[in-house]
């Protein structure tokens, strides 16, 4: 039985069949075959499709490693640390749209699975995680390197398993990869005994699953689309918004018909960068913290907001008695539990977010031609004049130093569109956010809603793992960078050419940035000491040296261009970029947390304008 159960929700769904195929790598059925637990395993890998597991073994993993040595079909990783494992899987899956899988053994080997775990929970990353357990007889007894990972992870996954039978591999690990795929995607762990893996047992795949407490809803009920096209039809200042659920749903042709058709301003949060082109006239940009000021006014003087795959965030919301009052709420998402979850609803719609804006289209142009097309010429002309009057920007550093920003927006202009860009945490993933142009879906991967320091390397590796001919960039901090940076030595040896540019403000950016404005400038225990002194401690080139990657440094603007050119043409190893940029730039716009995104500040002390009594 799939793990809890859901909130009622908010209509009673037409359940989807229980039983369900299961789609098989190979041509004909797979019969009975005498087979170890551990070669089972392998086999069910082979059988779900997997190309790639990302892992470490360890005594309780062990039995597993030897057969899955011989395999033909996957292709194991050796990371340096399971939470680089971890982030690389969900790289793998973020970039691909496939499950990512990673492997690790019981006890200190599990729980440094957890944070990566997380991370695909409040990412709804598809990921399988396989973990080792000590032996049947043994769970309980505080063996050695036991741990009850289950238990532990129980509140960070989609679902979990415990297998002490051998007999429950294959329909185990068949319905891991089918929850973990379907409906809002997320982490299951597969957690099994050794006993279980040196035990005789007889391999047959599934050819279906019965799933009796499992019916995720695709299909959108009929009368909710109506009423959500009427509205959309009639609204005098109608924005989308626009979440991570949409690329999750591979849904962004559909959103841009839907967003032609309607004439309504969109804004992507940070997790749908990409969902709708930066380059789209509707396009407000992101929202929230650290979004755009046309994105955040529009939300909160919308007359109708329209939430496709967004979970009505804090960090997009503000105080959320105060976000967009005005507005009538449509919310679209395929997990009712996300529906009124946060804010009350006026039309809940549950279903797939590819299917719901499929219908929604119909039956928009049904209402436009029954009365006509709504009049939103007044509603364009204030979001053009926020536009225009407050556009995202920086200013030249006093120090001396590089602009952050303006590094980031030049990787992403000499790179290009087809580029994938994975950030880590803090000001960087901000403004990377900003200044990178997406116009695409799965362009940008970055840790939103765990918000994980050490994310950018090890998920950059396992993008280029999975799309190895697009160009991957790991955008990250100086702090960021030292958490998960020996995931180099993993991408050096099998030859997987990621492109590292560590944005260097000798500090925990973010941190300091919220010293100096609330903590007035105290400055306490922030100073990574990594390259605004004498000493470099790393000297990160000298570190990329070590770890057999190419490593560049850039200190002066006119410099910048030509090292983003030299790392591009480096593509047979490994590149590494310390930029070393301003301590003193900060990120702007910002909205402080807990308050009223009405309060957005477009710089230090500018406040943007707007009549709040309309």
């Amino acid at each position: 039985m799939v793990q809890g159960p859901h909130p009622a929700p908010p209509r009673t769904p037409t359940p989807t069949a229980a039983r369900v195929s299961v789609p098989s790598t190979t041509t004909s059925a797979i019969g009975p075959e005498q087979v170890t637990g551990a070669q089972s395993i392998v086999r069910s890998l082979e059988e779900a499709g997997v190309e790639v597991v990302f892992g470490i073994p360890g005594g309780a993993i062990l039995p597993t490693y030897d057969p899955l040595m011989d395999s033909t079909k996957v292709r194991h990783i050796l990371v340096r640390h399971e939470q680089g494992g971890g982030h690389a899987a969900a790289g793998y899956a973020a970039a691909t749209g496939r499950v990512g899988v990673c492997m690790a053994t019981s006890g200190p080997g599990a729980t440094n699975l957890v944070t990566p775990i997380a991370d695909a929970h409040m990412d709804s990353v598809p990921l399988v995680a396989i973990t080792g357990q000590v032996g049947a007889s043994l769970i309980g007894t505080d063996a050695f390197q036991e741990a009850d990972i289950v238990g532990i992870t129980l509140p960070v996954t989609k679902h979990n398993y415990l297998v002490t039978d051998p007999d429950d591999i294959p329909r185990v690990i068949a319905e891991a990869f089918h929850i973990a795929s379907t409906g809002r995607p997320g982490p299951v762990l597969v957690d099994i005994a050794k006993s279980a893996m040196v035990s005789r047992t007889t391999f047959s795949w599934p050819q279906d699953l019965n799933l009796p407490g499992y019916h995720p809803v695709t299909k959108p009920h009929a009368k909710q689309i109506r009423e959500a096209a009427r509205l959309i039809a009639t609204s005098r200042r109608p924005v989308f918004y626009v979440g991570g659920g949409v690329i999750r749903a591979r849904a962004s042709a559909e959103l841009k018909a839907l967003t032609e058709a309607s004439g309504a301003p969109v804004v992507t949060t940070l997790m749908a960068r990409g969902a709708l082109p930066d380059s789209h006239p509707q396009h407000l940009g992101m929202p929230g913290m650290h979004g755009t000021v046309a994105a955040v006014a529009a939300l909160q003087k919308a007359d109708l907001v329209v939430a496709l795959g967004a979970r009505f965030d804090d960090r997009v919301t503000g105080l959320l008695s105060s976000f967009a009052p005005n507005a009538t709420i449509v919310h679209a998402d395929i997990d009712p539990a996300e529906i009124g979850k946060n804010r009350t609803v006026d039309v809940p719609i549950v279903g797939d977010l590819k299917e719901v804006m499929a219908d929604l289209l119909p039956e928009l142009a049904r209402e436009h031609t029954q009365h006509g097309q709504p009049d939103l010429e007044e509603w364009w002309r204030q979001l053009d004049d926020w536009r225009s009057t407050f556009p995202l920007g920086f200013d030249e550093p006093a120090d001396g130093h590089l602009a952050p920003q303006h590094v980031i927006q030049r990787i992403g202009e000499l790179s290009g569109p087809e580029s994938i860009f994975a950030a880590g945490v803090g000001q960087h993933q901000m403004w990377a956010a900003q200044f990178i142009k997406y116009q695409r879906p799965n362009s940008w991967l970055n840790s939103g809603g765990l918000g994980t320091m050490g994310y950018a390397v090890p998920a950059a590796m396992g993008a280029k793992v999975g799309d190895p001919s697009r160009t991957v960039w790991a955008i990250d901090g100086d702090g960021c960078f030292q958490m998960t940076n020996q995931e180099l030595a993993t991408c050096t040896i099998n030859e997987i050419p990621i492109k590292v540019a560590i944005i260097n403000n000798s500090s925990l950016g973010m941190v300091r940035q919220w010293q100096t404005l609330f903590y007035e400038s105290r400055y306490s225990n922030t100073d990574l000491n990594t390259g605004h002194g004498t000493v470099r401690i790393p000297d990160f080139v000298k570190m990329a040296d070590a770890y057999g990657c190419a490593g560049l440094r850039c200190e002066t603007v006119g410099d910048v261009d030509a090292t983003i050119k030299r790392a591009l043409e480096i593509n047979d190893q490994p590149v590494v970029i310390d930029f070393t940029v301003s301590r003193d730039a900060m990120v702007w716009p910002m909205v402080a947390a807990g308050v009223s995104n009405d309060d957005i500040q477009y710089a230090r002390g500018i406040s943007p304008a707007w009549d709040r009594e309309d």
